[in-house]
């Protein structure tokens, strides 16, 4: 699979920044893109000596289809700043930076103009947060897309992690996402084993609008990408769409029995950009 950009990415799967016999490892599954983790996975102990090993292996690494990013710890407390000045020293680049309970546009900004424009993740994942999410979203050029960071953000607003007492909050940023245009990646699907689960999971985050889920475990990352990017046939529909808006050369066209608008076409654009993704043909 090959991917356009940090926007279209459908599974993002967390590696723990102190072990670094994981890193390769995941690399060799081919997931659509890898984030090594300096924030939650790492004890305060251990971060000094995560650190430096993940310096050295984003100095040594060879890019390739995985998109490979980390995830700093927040840049408002001392670790962070730490990171920071380990990180955007100008010595290793990394394709994406995903920023922790993000809750406002200020530390986006900084963010993007200490690393230099890298694509970021800004995490959602306080009451606070989820207020400012539409700010947060538009705040640089560099931001790519918006996660939702459940089980924080459900402890920060008093709210169980079951579906309905958190569907107005991924409503917000799922809102928040497309109003600039950026990607919208839900929560980790906690059961291991529940393959079921995991399927309808994705399904339900999908129709609402997110774009990708994040992956805490290797297994997962297959039934994720099925479900995100498109099957065979919703491809053919889309470029079938496509085709006869093409052939009416501007004017109005019904494609089977529905009238074609902008926001459809847009959609089948997308639909076929991300088939294209499953079948290798773009980066």
């Amino acid at each position: 699979m090959r991917f356009n950009s940090i926007a279209d990415l459908p599974a993002i799967l967390f590696v723990p920044g102190h072990k670094p016999e994981l890193f390769d490892k995941a690399i060799a599954g081919k997931p659509p893109a890898i984030v090594i983790d300096l924030e939650d996975a790492v004890s305060i102990d251990r971060k000094a000596d995560a650190r430096s090993v993940v310096h050295h292996w984003f100095a040594s690494r060879v890019p390739n289809e995985t998109f490979a990013g980390l995830r700093i710890n927040s840049p408002t407390n001392r670790v962070g700043l730490m990171d920071m000045a380990r990180f955007f020293d100008g010595s290793i680049r990394v394709d994406f930076l995903v920023l922790p309970k993000v809750e406002s546009a200020y530390e986006v900004q900084l963010i993007h103009r200490l690393s230099e424009g890298t694509p970021l993740i800004c995490t959602i994942e306080s009451a606070l947060g989820l207020r400012h999410a539409f700010d947060i979203a538009h705040a640089a050029p560099s931001v790519a897309a918006l996660g939702f960071g459940g089980a924080d953000l459900a402890a920060d607003l008093r709210a169980s992690m079951e579906w309905e007492p958190m569907l107005p909050a991924r409503a917000t940023l799922v809102q928040a996402a497309a109003a600039a245009g950026v990607g919208a990646l839900d929560v980790p699907y906690l059961d291991l084993r529940d393959d079921s689960g995991l399927a309808a999971d994705c399904g339900r985050a999908k129709a609402m609008g997110f774009t990708g889920k994040f992956s805490i475990h290797p297994r997962h990352v297959g039934g994720i990408v099925d479900a995100f990017l498109p099957t065979e046939q919703e491809a053919v529909k889309a470029r079938s769409i496509l085709a006869a808006a093409e052939s009416s050369r501007g004017n109005a066209v019904a494609h089977e029995g529905r009238m074609i608008d902008e926001a459809i076409l847009r959609s089948a654009r997308r639909t076929v950009a991300l088939a294209a993704a499953r079948e290798g043909n773009v980066r």
